[in-house]
């Protein structure tokens, strides 16, 4: 009898017989069951493998083949109810098999079912006939493949092959993932990478029409834009060459709205806005005002550009000018705190408008002589000069957590080789303006390195997100990034050149480091691209523990964080009728029989109070040169204080930006509540339900961009 070296997987490839594996499906099993002897599973998965070695002397067994001697091991070893979890999980599994067959992806790195389907959706290669032709791990060969070669770029002797696979690795075992421009374009004609852009609109008819046409372009590859509308002259104000009148800001936002609202028809994704106006601007209040009725400006978010000045009018219930733009002289002033309070009242009814601080943006801007930043990307984390673009990549904090444990020369590992991705990324993309390629890849070279699953790996240590343990971990695990992704950028420099515009900059000091990258840091919200590494969104909580997905028309699978059930199956707590209530309560507080310790560390977004969401982007931010997106969820009850007292402790926290939301203040939600009625139901949703590109944070779908 000779020892069995191969296994036949269902796809008929045939892979190395890895031993370990039966020993642990073994162990999950017999946890299940409340059996937790730790050597009882390596024994059991001992006879197993010699009954597959007995059985197949010389063929080579299939999965299903060794699967059934499982089986047979844990009857007659006296464990039916293992052998019934086993069984189970094998008809899940086969289940699962079937609904990714109905998707039409192979599915060749055991994904989750809505990573499938949000990759068959966004990101995998069809043919004309609208058939996927590409797998996820081909998807990321192609991705790894294209931003090693820009390694050529540099040195003409590079090693290529190993760059490409150590990029393939990173992605491939979901540590590493970059934004979605390059997910889709990567290899492939199109080859535009970034994500973030933000774009110019100045006072004169042609300014606004190129900057719409520039946009067209941009949501057409897959990126987001931001614009400050702060320069046009107001409503009724003069227009000389016609001798008619302004129409005003807000009017041509409308216009930029419905040319997304055309171009996202046939896109891979929607095309997103940021729309900033400054506090000072006459036309103010009816920015403040433009979304109250929840249908105009669909396709933005908006932002008001608020200075340290008006805080501190604000403070003082004093009076505000406001400043026409096209004369630069004051054309009416108003109550600084009136205008607060209507800023509070609409983020309460709509979720619009947030805050941008500008001189806290401003503080930090790298190259202040080429001017003031005064825009963001849609979500906020990008403050960028006009034409400037950034390309994003995350890393999933989650696979950093080792036996329960950081693993620090693993995370910054990532940070060095997320560093060089990003700058490579620079130089393969195909920008779709020349002024944007001046001025990022000839300029000022900004990259965006993140992190998602946050939440997971604070579950994973055992820490809840509430508490000062979680803020401690996050400044030494954002400080660490920051060092560690300085530290790589200025290898780079050794090795490539600083970024174009660094003298002048404020890193040209005698002090200084002397950088590839104007900016390092960015924490994005990631959306989909945490669907697909299977792991919590940038730095938001839990969202859930248990709930329905609507993965595709007429499916929806009830989903369980994989955390929580390995913790109730360990300790003996599991059910799938707690698995349903948790899923109609929303959170396991109230719910009987979890045990203290596990309930404080699995809260989820509804459980946290709003300063614990602050306190935490503020972390975060203390060590990002460029932004922090993240959203504060409230419940439906909350009142505009609340909302008051957030937007005020953003700004005294040192927020660069700061966003709310309150449940059911928008028509549209991709998240419905347990006993909540939303607008177009007829009776409260049962269970908390997601669609299928939810994955945490603004639940009206904004972030999934």
């Amino acid at each position: 009898m000779s020892p069995v070296s191969q296994i036949r997987k269902r796809d008929g490839s045939v892979v190395p017989f890895e031993p370990g594996k039966i020993e642990n499906a073994i162990r999950k099993a017999l946890v299940a069951t409340g059996v937790t002897e730790t050597q009882l599973a390596a024994g059991l998965a001992g006879e197993a493998v010699a009954k597959v070695e007995q059985k197949f002397p010389e063929a080579v067994p299939g999965v299903e083949d060794v699967q059934d001697i499982v089986e047979q091991v844990l009857m007659a070893g006296g464990y039916p109810a293992a052998a019934k979890a086993y069984i189970l999980y094998r008809q899940q599994r086969s289940d699962l098999r079937r609904l990714k067959s109905t998707i039409g992806v192979r599915d060749d790195l055991k994904l989750t079912v809505n990573a499938i389907k949000v990759l068959e959706r966004r990101y995998l290669v069809k043919d004309e006939e609208g058939n996927v032709v590409e797998t996820p791990a081909g998807l990321f060969r192609r991705v790894a493949r294209a931003v090693a070669r820009a390694e050529l770029a540099f040195d003409p002797a590079a090693d290529v092959a190993t760059w490409e696979e150590r990029f393939f690795r990173a992605i491939g075992n979901l540590e590493f993932m970059p934004n979605t421009p390059t997910l889709m374009n990567a290899g492939l004609p199109l080859g535009q990478l970034s994500a973030c852009f933000v774009l110019p609109v100045e006072d004169s008819v042609v300014s606004i029409f190129d900057t719409l046409k520039h946009m067209a372009l941009i949501h057409q590859s897959g990126g987001g834009t931001g614009f400050t509308f702060s320069h046009l002259r107001p409503r009724g104000d003069i227009v000389r060459s016609t001798k008619g009148v302004a129409s005003g800001p807000v009017s041509f936002m409308k216009i930029f709205d419905a040319a997304t609202g055309v171009m996202k028809q046939g896109g891979k994704r929607r095309g997103a806005n940021m729309g900033i106006m400054n506090a000072d601007h006459p036309d103010i209040v009816e920015f403040v005002y433009a979304k109250s009725d929840g249908v105009t400006l669909s396709n933005f978010n908006i932002s008001v550009g608020v200075t340290e000045d008006f805080m501190s009018a604000v403070s003082k219930n004093g009076r505000w000018p406001l400043i026409n733009p096209r004369t630069g002289k004051e054309a009416k002033s108003i109550n600084a705190a009136g205008l607060f309070n209507m800023i509070v009242n609409n983020a309460w009814k709509t979720g619009d408008p947030g805050l941008i601080f500008l001189d806290e943006i401003n503080l930090y801007n790298p190259t202040p002589r080429l001017g003031r930043m005064e825009a963001t990307n849609p979500c906020g984390e990008l403050p960028l000069l006009p034409y400037e673009s950034c390309n994003l990549g995350s890393i999933n904090l989650s696979r950093t957590v080792v036996d329960g444990r950081m693993d620090w020369q693993k995370l910054e590992d990532l940070v060095s080789l997320g560093v060089r991705f990003l700058d490579n990324v620079i130089e393969a993309n195909v920008f779709p303006l020349t002024a944007i390629e001046a001025i990022t890849r000839g300029g000022n070279r900004k990259i965006g390195l993140g992190v998602m699953g946050f939440a997971d790996a604070l579950v994973k240590l055992g820490i809840p997100y509430n508490s000062e343990a979680a803020l401690e971990l996050a400044e030494r695990i954002i400080s660490f990034i920051y060092q560690k992704a300085r530290e790589a950028s200025a290898r780079l420099a050794g090795e490539r050149g600083v970024f174009p515009n660094f003298p002048g900059s404020i890193h040209d000091r005698p002090d200084g480091d002397r950088l590839r990258n104007a900016t390092v840091l960015s924490i994005a919200p990631t959306g989909t691209i945490s669907i697909i590494a299977g792991c919590s969104s940038g730095i938001e909580p839990l969202f859930a523990l248990a709930y329905v997905r609507n993965v595709m028309e007429g499916t929806r699978l009830m989903e369980v964080n994989p955390l929580f059930e390995q913790v109730a199956r360990e300790r003996g707590f599991y059910s799938p009728d707690l698995m349903e209530t948790v899923a109609r309560r929303g959170t396991l507080q109230g719910i009987p029989g979890i045990p203290d310790d596990v309930r404080s560390v699995f809260v989820t977004d509804w459980d946290i109070a709003p300063e614990w969401h602050v306190r935490m982007q503020a972390v975060f931010q203390r060590h990002t040169d460029n932004s922090v997106s993240k959203t504060v969820n409230l419940p439906a009850e909350a009142s505009p204080e609340d909302i008051n007292r957030i937007y005020r402790l953003a700004h005294t926290l040192k927020c660069k930006g700061i966003t709310i939301y309150r449940y059911g203040s928008k028509k549209e939600q991709v998240l419905s509540l347990p006993g909540y009625l939303p607008e177009k139901a007829a009776e409260p949703a049962p269970y908390m339900t997601a669609e299928s590109e939810y994955s945490g944070g603004c639940p009206w779908g904004a972030c999934a961009f």
